[in-house]
Formats: structure tokens, sequence, C-alpha cells
């Protein structure tokens, strides 16, 4: 076993990513450098951990025969090592029209329902993800750019359900590296050239720039920013759970709020209840958004907020409201 692949062990060890022998672990392969890693550090130190491996591949259909190319490698490859290989097609273009979402947001969407129903169908315990050093760097400068808050500049967990990322702290030349030592190819998607969407500008642009300047702090930093705002995550979410199960107008997925209980608490809890409040109602939540909500409650019933969507939050009487041509219950 070389050194990646004991760092490798060691992290899932450490992190109790899989946890007992036997556990049933499916890996999500694209096809590129990243997954390709990963399968092959999984197949490597498979003997030490004793579980059973599979392959899940998501094509997604946007790249024509490229995307068909990717398919076919992938299943090519399972077949040398004897590995199940699961495969799901996906109109990824007619779900983004559909839901009036990014063709980004679309897949993410569609990989992960697939993966969950997947699990249950096969009975797998885990789903392996690629994600590495760089990925959460390009992750935490979105959510910062995008307008998070400080907590939730924690990026990619290693562990999230049954969602594992085991090489969440290997960086990519070592990937890369480990590859070449091993003679494993991988594909290339083209897509991931094109800087139109964010991420690939951070990706492509910004992330090399920053590196050039700071060839040896950044990754470190924003490794240390993204493990700090996780701890503090943990704490706000233990307290949050807290406070919330203490005030009966204050329940996220009863479709309104207390504007009297509100009141009582700091403009960080309030946008707290609120974030909580918004993604239980099937919103996304920025900073800016959450900052129009706290104003609401200076002003007076009647007044509201649009929501993506053609949501409101509404004040009506004592309560903020949320109401859509979904919800018209309140």
């Amino acid at each position: 076993m070389n050194r990646l692949e004991k760092q490798f062990l060691e992290q899932i060890r450490v992190r109790d990513l899989v946890s007992s022998d036997g556990e049933r672990v499916l890996v999500a392969v694209s096809g590129g450098p990243d997954s390709m890693a990963l399968l092959a550090l999984f197949v490597a130190v498979q003997p030490v951990l004793h579980c059973q491996l599979a392959v899940a591949h998501c094509n997604f259909g946007l790249r024509g025969e490229e995307s068909l190319a990717d398919e076919q490698f992938v299943r090519d490859w399972c077949l040398r090592l004897g590995l199940e290989c699961f495969v799901e097609r996906f109109d990824t273009e007619l779900h983004r029209r559909s839901n009036g979402m990014s063709i980004e947001e679309s897949a993410r969407i569609l990989r992960y329902d697939y993966f969950e129903r997947l699990m249950k169908r096969e009975g797998f315990t885990k789903v392996a993800i690629g994600h590495h050093v760089a990925d959460n760097a390009e992750t935490l400068l979105f959510n910062l750019f995008r307008g998070t808050s400080q907590p939730s500049l924690r990026g990619i967990r290693s562990r999230h359900g049954a969602i594992i990322r085991p090489m969440l702290l290997l960086h990519k030349a070592d990937i890369l590296g480990y590859l070449t030592d091993k003679g494993i190819d991988s594909q290339t998607d083209s897509s991931n050239e094109s800087d139109s969407h964010d991420r690939n500008f951070i990706r492509n642009r910004v992330i090399p720039l920053l590196l050039e300047r700071f060839p040896d702090k950044l990754m470190p930093s924003l490794q240390r920013l993204s493990e700090q705002s996780g701890e503090l995550e943990e704490f706000l979410e233990s307290a949050m759970d807290s406070l919330i199960g203490r005030e009966p107008g204050l329940q996220p997925a009863q479709g309104w709020l207390d504007v009297a209980a509100l009141k009582k608490l700091t403009v960080f809890e309030q946008k707290e209840v609120l974030k909580r409040a918004l993604r239980e109602n099937g919103y996304s939540v920025d900073s800016a958004l959450l900052q129009r909500l706290v104003d609401l409650l200076s002003t007076q019933p009647g007044r509201r907020v649009m929501l993506e969507g053609g949501g409101e939050l509404v004040w009506k009487g004592g309560r903020l409201c949320f109401l859509s041509s979904l919800r018209s219950d309140v």
C-alpha cells in the first residue's frame, strides 16, 4: 500500500466513514480523474476494510457523444475490475426547464435523488464522492460570493448522512500523480473548460490567480476557515434546536412564525430561525434576503417580502406567513 492509499485509509478510519465489515459502498464514478482515483483507492484498501464495492454512473446527456463515451468508459473499467456498475441516464435540460433552475442545480438534484433510490433498492449503506481539497476551496468561495452566512462557510462535509467524501483532504496534484503511477486512464469533461458557469470561473480563473499570489497560504487558510465554520455551525445547530424547541411560535415547518417571539431574539437568532423556515418551506437562502426579512420586523402588519417562484412572506396579524401558489392554507 503506497503513501496516498495509506492516507486515504487513515481518513476513512479517523472520520469513521466506513465503519463496519461488510458495508456496501457505492462509488460515484463519472470517468473523470477524481472519481477514477476514488475508485482505485477504494479497490486498494478494500481488503483492509472488508467492504463491498459497486459503481454508480450518471449520464446527464449534456454533451452528446462525449457523455456516451464517458458512460462506456466507466462500464468497461468496471468490467475489468469485476465490479457491478449501475448507470442512469437523465434528461437534465428538460428537468432544468421544468423546474426553473440552473443546469448545475438540476444535475445535483438528479444525481443525489438517484443515489438515494439506488441505495434503498440495492441495500447500499454509503455513497462515496470524489471531492478533494480544491473542490472544498471552490465551494467555500462560491458560497462566500453568493452571500452565505458565516457558519455556512464550512464548505463540503466529509460525511453527510450516507454520503461520504474520503478524499476531502487530498490534493489534486497527488491525485493526478497517483493515476499516473498506477497507469489509470480517465476521461476529460470539455464543459469544465468553459467559464460561463460560476463554479468553473472560480475553479479556472479565481483560484489559480489567488494561488499565484498566495501559493502556500490559500488552501491551508481556506481549509482552516472551513473547519472552524463547521465547528461553529455544529454549536449553533444545537443552540438553535434548544431555542426553537422552547417556543411553539418558532417552528420552521408550520408555515408561519410568531412576530412577538421573533422580536425577543437577537438579530443573529432571527436570521437563523428565518433561514430554517425558508428552507423548510422550499426556498433558497442568501444574506440579502435574510436582511430584508429581518427589516420586515421593523415595519408593521400588512407588509410583505417577495420570495422566489411567486412566493411571499406576509405579516398578517401577529404572524409572518409563508404564502405561495402551493400554500393557501395559512
